[in-house]
């Protein structure tokens, strides 16, 4: 006749099997958690990610817009020949920078834009001449634009850089071949007169 197993050893049915099963569940469930968790965190990352990618077209398209109203005006004869020609070289060097190059540039227009407008008799003289209330408002609302369209896309950038720290996110590489996300630093304080103008608006 057979021998009776130990109680608590039968056939894994005993308080040492259930103990061992429980475990296992309890592992399996923190893997799963895991798993999930490290899957929610590659989403939010891509998520992140496209975000700055919107914004940074948003931003281009922005700064685009300032640089060609800002070469428009220097061109249309509106104002005299050594400021027009100020404005025109930064704008043009604007346009057609390089990466690398592009937050130098586009702080050197900032600054020449406010050289332009330093004075608000300026700003009236040219709003008085013929064409230049409407290339002064073209200008005006794209100057103003560039500053929030620049902070949302940081603000983007610093969102992702907060998740993209962490080392869980790095170990396990789960923000794939994304390149670490920069913010774009440059001078983009608005000249007083365009401020009070689009204020005024």
């Amino acid at each position: 006749m057979r021998a009776a197993a130990p109680d608590g050893l039968s056939n894994g049915r005993g308080p040492v099997g259930l103990r061992l099963v429980t475990t296992w569940i309890w592992v399996a469930a923190a893997v799963l958690l895991f798993a999930l968790y490290l899957s929610w965190t590659a989403g939010r990352l891509d998520r992140l990610h496209a975000r700055i990618d919107t914004a940074r077209a948003a931003l281009d398209a922005q700064l685009l817009r300032r640089a060609s109203a800002a070469q428009e005006l220097a061109t249309s004869s509106l104002l005299d020949p050594a400021t027009s020609l100020v404005l025109y070289q930064a704008s043009r060097a604007a346009r057609q920078a390089d990466a690398e190059q592009r937050e130098v540039a586009e702080s050197e227009l900032s600054q020449a834009l406010r050289a332009v407008f330093a004075e608000p008799e300026q700003l009236a003289e040219l709003r008085a001449a013929p064409g230049g209330e409407e290339a002064v408002s073209e200008l005006s609302a794209a100057v103003r634009r560039v500053p929030m369209a620049r902070r949302f896309h940081n603000d983007a950038v610093r969102a992702a850089r907060a998740v993209r720290i962490h080392r869980l996110v790095r170990y396990f590489r789960l923000a794939g071949k994304a390149p670490f996300p920069l913010a774009f630093e440059m001078d983009d304080e608005v000249p007083a007169a365009l401020a009070r103008q689009g204020a005024a608006a």
